[in-house]
């Protein structure tokens, strides 16, 4: 299992249009892959990447960490790199 710890870059947080980024991208893969708030309680169950609710239900803002896991490396890299961009821009 591939995973890798990124830095939330959108300035609102991992909210309405990061997380419909994020999950449209995810979707593209067969893969199952999950993305997991570092500083969430033990009992936080992981968001599922393709879905735009779960993701913004992790509750995840601008400069929090979250871990992206996956069995496909090639996800993780790509839902990473998007986590860590600021998707709030146009």
């Amino acid at each position: 299992m591939a995973s890798k710890t990124v830095t939330v870059g959108s300035t609102v947080g991992l909210h309405a249009r990061p997380a419909t980024l994020i999950a449209d991208a995810a979707a593209e893969y067969d893969e199952e892959i999950l993305i997991e708030l570092v500083a969430s309680d033990d009992d936080d169950e992981p968001a599922d990447a393709a879905s735009s609710l779960m993701i913004m239900a992790l509750g995840a803002e601008h400069g929090d960490q979250v871990t992206v896991t996956s069995d496909d490396a090639a996800a993780v890299e790509k839902i990473a790199a998007l986590i860590e961009q600021n998707l709030d821009e146009e």
